[in-house]
């Protein structure tokens, strides 16, 4: 049987052990998706990346959880767009690449620091907004997340976006309160299901332009995921269009801290820019990553 090529990269840090580990499996062709699938669940990771051809710079890529394929994950694509070029599977000094899903091409920007590939940036799918859920659903939501209404933070948004996946965005009044949920996942599978999200995203305020997070994702057989690219991108997106977070020429900055709760820390940054009529219609999700193995499966 031929061996696949592959590689383990966390995400979002600069330091193996930490951010959100993804499995890359680097040549997929002629794989259809239930053997993807199959090797998703056999690498042992939240989600893998599979790179199913190349085009000089243009990389055809499906992204899948152990449930099944997901339009976008923003972590696998940082580290995807990374580990092309440091293992010379992109050109030489590559500064841009693009990442061809079944859905779009998403550009990534590789950001070099004295000669070598530090940073990616991935443009994520256009954000996507949905009506407010029933006041009553986020009591339900909150309660499975071992909290209540006393602790919702009244000045951020709730509300249901998407730049990938459909998530849930619940605002709590400090990290120590996120980090303190105890979520009883039976419920929240059964909350995520009647909103049709596939993540539930609790997240507090830390400054101005940043914000601390956790994620929970039982319909994607992810319990908690460490940090979260596509949900952060549409969380982003959220705040800048509910205008709680400072804007200056057509774009806006945001930092976003999570995984600390599971001693997986990892820093996600997010671009938003805006149309002329102050709709958020871009989002870029910016990070690090560092390989962890490389081998074959």
């Amino acid at each position: 049987m031929a061996r696949i090529p592959y590689a383990l990269v966390d995400a979002f840090t600069p330091s193996p052990g930490a951010g959100n580990r993804v499995a890359l499996v680097l040549d997929a062709r002629g794989l259809d998706a239930e053997a993807l699938r199959a090797l998703a669940q056999r690498t042992g990771t939240p989600e893998t990346a599979f790179v199913l051809g190349r085009e000089g710079v243009v990389y055809g890529i499906r992204f899948f959880t152990p449930e099944g394929e997901v339009e976008f994950s923003g972590h696998a694509a940082i580290a995807l767009g990374l580990t092309l070029v440091r293992l010379g599977l992109a050109p030489e000094g590559a500064t841009r690449l693009y990442l061809e899903t079944p859905g779009e091409t998403l550009p990534v920007e590789i950001a070099y620091e004295e000669g070598m590939p530090k940073k990616a940036w991935v443009r994520g799918p256009r954000p996507r907004f949905r009506d407010l859920p029933p006041y009553q659903a986020l009591k339900e939501v909150l309660e499975a997340l071992g909290t209540d209404e006393r602790y919702l933070h009244r000045g951020l948004p709730y509300g249901i976006a998407y730049t990938g996946i459909w998530s849930l965005f619940v605002p709590l009044v400090a990290p120590g309160v996120v980090d303190a949920l105890e979520p009883e996942m039976v419920a929240l599978r059964t909350a995520s299901q009647k909103l049709s999200v596939g993540t539930v995203h609790a997240y507090a305020p830390m400054g101005p332009r940043s914000f601390y997070a956790r994620s929970f994702a039982p319909l994607l057989g992810i319990l908690e995921d460490p940090v979260t690219g596509s949900a952060n991108a549409a969380l982003g997106a959220l705040l800048a269009r509910a205008g709680v977070v400072p804007r200056r020429e057509g774009e806006v900055r945001l930092t976003f801290y999570q995984g600390h709760r599971l001693g997986n820390p990892g820093v996600v940054e997010v671009r938003v820019s805006y149309s002329p009529s102050g709709e958020p219609y871009g989002v870029e999700i910016g990070g690090e990553a560092a390989t962890v193995e490389v081998g074959e499966l």
